[in-house]
Formats: C-alpha cells, sequence, structure tokens
C-alpha cells in the first residue's frame, strides 16, 4: 500500500478514529457473528492503512486499536459488564420543600446540630445516558452503560470514537473509573436532524434519545459519525482517593482533562439551594445542552461515606427536578389495563402533542377516584404534564371545550382481559381482577416483570416476544422460559429470527440459570415487594428454602413465624398478609417449584465482615440516641453483618436503648434479651 497522502495531524487522527471502529466493527462481525462483510484481504488492508496512520501520528500511549489485539470478545450483541461499585439511581425532589427535607434527612442521619456547617455541592443534571469509563494505570480500558445498576454493557469500542473522553490521563490513581454522562447538545443534535432528514433516515425525538441510540450502536462506525460529548461528575472504584470534597473530585476530574458539568456551586442552605435551581432554570435557554434537574450531592467525601446508600439511591444525593412542562391535547379513549398483581389501571389515549421534546400519545389516570375527581370523559381537551422520567399525567380536563353529548366514564365491573370479577376492597384505592394466574393478562405482566431488567434480566425477551410467546402457547410460566431450547427449531422459522437470533436468545437464558435470591424474590411479582423489601427478605432468610419454611400459614398474632416475619424492617403486616398470601397459594407455589428446578438459586451473600462481633445476629434500636443518628446506626449495624429488626422477639440478641425508650426496652426486659446502652453498642462494634 502507498504511504498516506500529506494531510493535516488533525485529519489523519479523525481518519484513524474512523478506521479504527471499522476494523472493530468487523472484528465482531467475524470473529462474534460468524458473518463477515467483506474479505480477508480487504481487511488487511484496512489494518494496515491504519498502521501507517499510526506512525505519522504524535504517540498516543494508552490509545485502544485493534493494530494491537488479536479478535474481539466472544459476545452477543454487547457483551455484560459487573459494575465493581454499584451505579445507582437518584432520589428525586420536585419542590423547595423537597430540598428542604433532603437537607434535614442528612442532618438528621448524622446527628447534626443546626449550627454545624453542611455543604451540598449542586450542579446541573444532564438529560442524557450514563457511563462509567474505567483506567487503568492511566489508560483508558472500558467503557460501560449504567444497565441495572449492577450489570451494565460494554460500549468500549463506541466510546472510543468520543473525542470528549480522554484515552489516556496523567497523575491518576492506578485505577480509576469515571462516571458521568454522554450527551448531545442541542446545536448538534439539530444538524444531526438535518442530515438524518436529508438521508430520509430516522429523525430523533430529542437529543437523549439521539444520544442513547448513538451510544448503544453495533456498528462504531456509526457511533464515530455521531456529535458525541461527555461529562465527568462523580467516581466508581479507585484504587486510591483523588479528593476529600465532592467538589474536589471535579477539579480532579477537569484537571485529567475531562469536561464537568457548569454551572456549579457549593451550598449552606436548602434555601441556597433553591435559588440556584431557580437561577439555573431560568439560564437554560443560554446552556447549549438539556438539563432536567439540579443534582445536589452532600460535598464532604467523609459524610457520603458514613451516609452510604438505602435501596438503590444515595442517602447523600438527590436530583431536584425542574417544573413538569405542560400542553394541551384531547383524550381520544380510555383504555384499562390489566397489571401482575391483578390491579385495573386505566390509560388515556391521546392525540399525539410534543411535550418538552418528547412526543406524548398515552397518560395514567391511576384508578377509578382520579376520574372520577377529575371528571375525565372521552373526547375531553385535557392539559397534560411531564416532569423528567415521571409517566405522563392528567392534570385537569378542560370542560368548557367539551361537546354536549359528551358522558362520565363508568368504570368496569369485570376484568377486561378474562372476564371475571374486578372488586375494590373498601380500604384501598385499587379495582383488581380476581382471575389470578387464570387472567391472561396478568400472566403476560407477570412474565414480562420476570424478564425484566431488575429481575432476570434476559436480553432479547421483550415484551412484544414475551406476548407473543404467550398467545402461541410456547411460554405461560417462568419455567418454559428456560425450556425454550425444545423450541429452537420453530422459532428458528419465525419471521425475522434465525441460526444467531436462536442462538443469542438461548445464551442469554442459560447465563440467568444462576441468579441471587434477593433478584429471584423480586422477579416473583409478589404484591407489594419491590426491590428494597425483596431484598430485606433475602437478608433476613438467606436461603429460599428457609424463606419458605418459616413463612406462617396464617397471620397468626401468636405465631413465632409472623412475629419473625413482621420484625423485619418495613414489613408491616400489609406486607406481610401479601407475603403470606403468596407463599400459601398452591397454584403459585407450584409455579415456583418448577422454575426452581431449572435454577441455581444463590443464597443471600453478606458483605465480607471480617470478625464484625455482630455478624449474623438480629438487633434493635429503641429511643433517641445521641452519638448517632438512628438511621445512621441501623446502616452501620447492617454494614457490619447484622440484621435490623424492627420489632423485639425472642430471636433478637441485641436491644440498643437510647433515650425515652418505651415499650421495646420493656419488651426486651420480659424476653430476657441483653440490653446495650449507645456507648455500650459503639463499642462492641469498635467504634467508641
Amino acid at each position: 500500500m502507498s504511504p498516506p497522502p500529506k494531510k493535516s495531524v488533525k485529519s489523519l487522527e479523525m481518519e484513524a478514529t474512523l478506521l479504527r471502529a471499522q476494523i472493530a466493527r468487523h472484528d465482531i462481525l467475524y470473529h462474534q457473528q460468524d458473518a463477515p462483510e467483506i474479505s480477508d484481504a480487504e481487511y488487511d488492508k484496512l489494518k494496515r492503512r491504519l498502521e501507517d496512520i499510526e506512525k505519522i501520528l504524535p504517540p498516543t500511549d494508552g490509545l485502544f486499536s485493534p493494530t494491537q489485539s488479536v479478535g474481539a470478545k466472544p459476545a452477543a450483541a454487547f457483551a455484560k459488564v459487573r459494575h465493581r461499585v454499584p451505579m445507582l439511581s437518584l432520589g428525586n425532589a420536585f419542590s423547595p420543600e423537597d430540598a428542604a427535607d433532603f437537607c434535614e434527612r442528612v442532618r438528621k442521619f448524622l446527628n447534626l446540630s443546626e449550627d454545624t456547617p453542611l455543604e451540598i455541592l449542586a450542579e446541573p443534571k444532564i438529560d442524557g445516558l450514563s457511563c462509567s469509563l474505567r483506567y487503568e494505570n492511566g489508560k483508558f480500558v472500558q467503557a460501560a452503560t449504567r444497565g441495572d445498576g449492577e450489570e451494565g454493557e460494554d460500549v468500549t469500542a463506541n466510546i472510543m470514537t468520543v473525542a470528549d473522553v480522554p484515552k489516556t490521563i496523567t497523575g491518576a490513581p492506578d485505577i480509576l473509573e469515571v462516571r458521568g454522562e454522554i450527551y448531545m447538545t442541542r446545536d448538534d443534535f439539530d444538524a444531526l436532524n438535518a442530515a438524518q432528514e436529508a438521508a430520509e433516515d430516522k429523525i430523533f425525538a430529542n437529543p437523549r434519545n439521539a444520544a442513547a441510540g448513538s451510544l448503544r450502536q453495533l456498528d462504531p462506525t456509526i457511533t464515530a459519525r455521531r456529535p458525541l460529548r461527555f461529562f465527568g461528575y462523580a467516581l466508581g472504584e479507585t484504587s486510591a482517593p483523588i479528593a476529600d470534597t465532592q467538589e474536589g473530585i471535579r477539579a480532579a476530574l477537569e484537571q485529567f482533562g475531562f469536561q464537568i458539568p457548569a454551572p456549579a456551586a457549593v451550598c449552606g442552605t436548602a434555601d441556597a439551594l433553591v435559588t440556584f435551581h431557580e437561577n439555573v432554570y431560568g439560564a437554560r435557554p443560554d446552556i447549549p445542552y438539556d438539563l432536567d434537574g439540579i443534582v445536589y450531592k452532600v460535598n464532604s467525601l467523609e459524610f457520603q461515606r458514613r451516609l452510604g446508600f438505602i435501596s438503590r439511591a444515595p442517602r447523600w444525593a438527590i436530583a431536584h427536578k425542574f417544573p413538569a412542562e405542560q400542553a394541551e391535547t384531547v383524550l381520544e379513549a380510555i383504555e384499562v389495563q390489566v397489571g401482575r398483581t391483578g390491579t385495573l389501571t386505566p390509560v388515556a389515549h391521546l392525540k399525539p402533542v410534543n411535550v418538552g421534546g418528547v412526543i406524548v400519545s398515552r397518560a395514567t389516570l391511576h384508578n377509578q377516584d382520579e376520574i372520577e375527581r377529575k371528571d375525565v370523559r372521552a373526547g375531553d381537551h385535557v392539559i397534560i404534564q411531564r416532569a423528567g422520567d415521571v409517566i405522563p399525567q392528567i392534570v385537569r380536563s378542560l370542560p368548557e371545550k367539551r361537546g354536549a353529548d359528551s358522558l362520565p366514564y363508568v368504570f368496569p365491573q369485570n376484568c377486561p382481559a378474562c372476564g371475571r370479577a374486578a372488586v375494590r376492597a373498601e380500604d384501598e384505592a385499587a379495582t383488581r381482577c380476581t382471575g389470578g394466574l387464570l387472567c391472561p393478562a396478568q400472566a403476560v405482566e407477570r412474565l414480562k416483570h420476570f424478564v425484566s431488567r431488575l429481575a432476570f434480566d434476559i436480553e432479547g425477551l421483550g415484551d412484544k416476544i414475551i406476548r407473543e410467546f404467550y398467545d402461541e402457547g410456547i411460554v405461560r410460566l417462568p419455567a418454559d422460559i428456560f425450556r425454550l431450547a425444545r423450541h429452537t427449531d420453530a422459532l428458528k422459522e419465525r419471521d425475522g429470527w434465525g441460526e444467531l437470533s436462536v442462538s443469542n436468545l438461548m445464551s442469554a437464558i442459560d447465563a440467568r440459570r444462576r441468579i441471587g435470591l434477593e433478584r429471584f424474590i423480586y422477579a416473583l411479582g409478589i404484591r407489594q415487594v419491590g426491590q428494597a423489601t425483596a431484598k430485606k427478605l433475602a437478608m433476613h432468610y438467606e436461603t429460599l428454602e428457609n424463606l419458605r419454611a418459616h413463612i406462617p400459614a396464617t397471620a397468626d398474632a401468636e405465631s413465632t413465624a409472623y412475629q419473625n416475619l413482621i420484625a423485619i424492617e418495613d414489613i408491616g403486616p400489609a406486607v406481610a398478609a401479601d407475603i403470606i398470601a403468596f407463599f400459601n397459594d398452591a397454584q403459585q407455589m407450584a409455579a415456583v417449584d418448577d422454575v426452581c428446578a431449572e435454577l441455581d438459586i444463590q443464597p443471600y451473600i453478606r458483605v465480607q465482615t471480617g470478625d464484625s462481633p455482630v455478624a449474623g445476629k438480629t438487633v434493635v434500636f429503641t429511643g433517641k440516641l445521641t452519638r448517632l443518628g438512628r438511621e445512621e446506626a441501623k446502616a452501620q449495624a447492617e454494614a457490619l453483618g447484622a440484621k435490623v429488626a424492627g420489632s423485639v422477639s425472642k430471636n433478637t440478641q441485641y436491644v440498643i436503648a437510647g433515650e425515652d425508650a418505651g415499650s421495646k426496652l420493656k419488651k426486651a426486659a420480659e424476653l430476657g434479651v441483653t440490653v446495650l446502652s449507645e456507648d455500650e453498642w459503639l463499642s462492641l462494634v469498635g467504634k467508641a
């Protein structure tokens, strides 16, 4: 091959970037999909061209290049990446009062007096796609999407094409994970859509969708042609600290060569946070990228460590969303959908309308009371709103625009999916189908939940495929998913399917045969048992066998099993009743037994606590603590491997009694449970 023509360094760098992406794509086609699109000679020509250019370019130590690698990782579509430090989501605030509550919760948890300074960093919440970049010895080695927070998709080849991402950094720890957001400016988005329209290609609804779609391309050359950018603002795993404040992290990232979101400010009061929020909201038209709120983060990293996490969100941060955007449209029809627990949910079908850059055609109406309260009718002109990721909702109808023949909506008394009676308990707002698993809508929704991202997370089994498999009788119960290999020949004959599609699906299913207990419990779809409650159950019972053996047959207050169940943090009588009902339903248990035969359900693994004196012990806190906030004390105990219960039983090992302890202290005395003062507790766990 002749030497490269004389070009500027910048032109050669752009050509090299495109060549790397092209070669990476052909590696995937050849090594992963057995579907090469070019001959070996053409592939070698691309690689030699890249080698020639790389000899001319300035040294790029640490830059990934296919000239220095062989083949591609064996994977179907994107490989999975296990986050070493979970990528959690944020809780939301929608009002100044919510911001003040956040500050108060932090103070209470840390047991800070009103006159103790509390710094909180405020920075823009970018409307993009979360991404984690891993550097080892200063070299960029891997990029992953958030995914479900525990596991994301490997998008390393695509991120290599993003100019904002430094490929090497100096002065960083040996291991550094930089978390941030892939996004697109509004000007770049407009230019992209203009190019898409000229090419008669897909038009994107908003910059976030364009950024997400561009990053998640199996062909990195497509990503390379899209104007993606990256903001860094947080850390994952690090081998050594780079700062002792959140503000310090921002400064260090900027020094490493990352772009950081602006404006930002360190505030000392809730009022200052709200003022910053209002100022940025007013300045949005002049900010070149889309924001959907402001993120508040406790500035001290030591305070962040103490605050820790709850469920899937940090206690030390919250997203204060911008006010909801509204629009007027027409409610064309009301449809009642049936959820996995039988709840009948009315959904408004709307004349499509653009709300904050998103085309909205559906909105929730919640329940019968909501329809009656707002007097919403088919044919009404309505005001709808959308705030951030919140499901669009109808704010109010406009009765002055209503036709004379308009009639109030009548809520159905029978399930629209199976025809069985729909009933509403006296103390509940929800109306529920009585058909159980005999109701096809409930069965389908339970299957969708079972394979969803936070449950089994089986790639390739989306809502549409689950519905098709159910209607065809291929998958009726969860266990049928793990027996799909029996239908491989038939699946290969489906429209749009083939050998590779079926092979990928079977691989995705087999990869999920081993699952943690907390995810399995969540996947069962027990009413009122979300992720947090599923984890509490897993922590308490540790194995599925133990859980099933100790769930009581009834809500008998005298039963030890019942007392142990409601002693679990956040499980009260109502939640306990739903758990008991599920595990004492013969039909449900037959389905559970069926799927368990196909799985390897892993016991709950507690955090390694070394020689913690309270690992495995059940503890109860009561009264006012003075050295720790109550929530911090509970979090500390759980981090040391203890089980924190909400009530005292004969299985309780320690009751930690603060000031003004009441009935729990009395119960402990009656049962002979060891009672510790706050100081004695801290001494026991080595925190005195």
